[in-house]
């Protein structure tokens, strides 16, 4: 099962599907066969793992997935059918399918008499798939609350510049788990002021391959010249209206400009289903603090990345704003489940204290 997690590793970081590794084993318990799924539209790992074997090769094999074989056809067949077809006479996998239409796959190979073993690796699997298991199960993608600041709370200095806070291997590490994440939103504050490109970088300055999709959220318009529009993917928009939710640039440009900023009136929690919609499985909140303060008070992040300088700034541009913490009995507690150094700067790795086990920051494997 390790191997498995391995392969799976393998696989793309972003996209719609979970990574998946398989490792298929013969009556002695050697291994013949080993896939992974390599995105949406190609084989399953179970499958790419059967199509090494020879005719007739997977008969009384095991099948060590580390997700349960799915149970529905979508551009590929059923894994559990596959698994079937095969002759495989066991299969043992680490974590269930929780989606509606992809799980009981299990159940379809004991019908066929496959035996079938779960929960081999369970904690480390979940780990791995913590973000698309949070997606499957909440039918919205697995939210990422990152921010920079001073070591006294504050994003920027009293004029409002913000760059840069941190040094060059945080900021290159911010890029590296941007390029594992589906979509960075800002808020319209931000893309005014710092006028983001909000791609993912390598220290050179190219572009690294995998490039996620921008996202603004707000009432305000974004001049044509911004950055954000020169972005391998076209920016996707959301404002008050119902008719600008999911805009791109293309469908804004009768109206002068994308209607985006944080503000009252805007569903987060659609925002989100629609990104789900898209395929989209992983997010980063970047910015501002309006935008991060409307996401932490909804109740909607499953993971802060702070990265902290060894810096005082003072003044009153705080990293987050209210997020309807009145009294001590009603603060959001944390679980730090991570602290690393970086160069000079520090970055802490934080769950939702009642989060039932942690789930990975986007960008790390096993």
């Amino acid at each position: 099962m390790r191997r498995a997690l391995e392969l799976a590793a393998n696989g793309p970081a972003a996209g719609v599907n979970p990574r998946v590794g398989c490792v298929i084993l013969d009556a002695n318990g050697h291994t013949i066969a080993e896939g992974w799924h390599r995105g949406a539209g190609t084989a399953h790992a179970e499958v790419d793992a059967l199509a090494q074997l020879p005719a007739g090769a997977g008969r009384g094999a095991t099948a060590v997935v580390t997700l349960e074989p799915c149970n529905h056809t979508g551009r590929t067949g059923p894994c559990a059918v596959a698994l079937i077809d095969a002759g495989v006479s066991r299969v043992v996998y680490a974590v269930s399918d929780p989606g509606e239409h992809s799980s009981g796959g299990a159940e379809r190979l004991r019908a066929a008499h496959v035996e079938v073993e779960s929960g081999v690796l369970l904690d480390e699997a979940a780990v791995f798939l913590g973000d698309w298991l949070t997606a499957a199960r909440l039918g919205r993608p697995f939210v990422t609350l990152k921010w920079a600041s001073s070591l006294d709370g504050r994003a920027a200095a009293a004029d409002g510049t913000s760059q840069w806070i941190t040094g060059p291997a945080a900021r290159a590490d911010v890029h590296r788990r941007r390029a594992a994440v589906g979509a960075i939103v800002v808020g319209t504050g931000t893309a005014l002021a710092d006028d983001p490109a909000l791609t993912a970088r390598g220290a050179d300055g190219r572009l690294l391959p995998q490039q996620p999709v921008p996202v603004v959220i707000g009432t305000r318009s974004i001049p044509g010249s911004a950055a954000i529009y020169s972005h391998p993917h076209a920016p996707l928009f959301f404002g008050h209206d119902d008719d600008a939710v999911g805009m791109s640039s293309s469908d804004s440009s009768s109206n002068g400009g994308s209607e985006t900023a944080a503000a009252p009136g805007i569903d987060l929690s659609g925002v989100l289903e629609d990104l789900h919609s898209r395929g989209i499985h992983r997010v980063f909140i970047e910015g501002g603090p309006t935008l991060a303060s409307a996401f932490v008070s909804a109740g909607l992040v499953d993971e802060y990345l702070v990265y902290l300088a060894p810096t005082l700034l003072g003044g009153s541009r705080l990293a987050l704003g209210d997020i309807g913490v009145d009294t001590i009995g009603e603060q959001r507690r944390l679980r730090i489940d991570s602290v690393e150094r970086l160069g000079d700067d520090i970055l802490l790795v934080a769950h939702p204290a009642n989060a039932d086990s942690p789930t990975p920051a986007p960008g790390h494997t096993p």
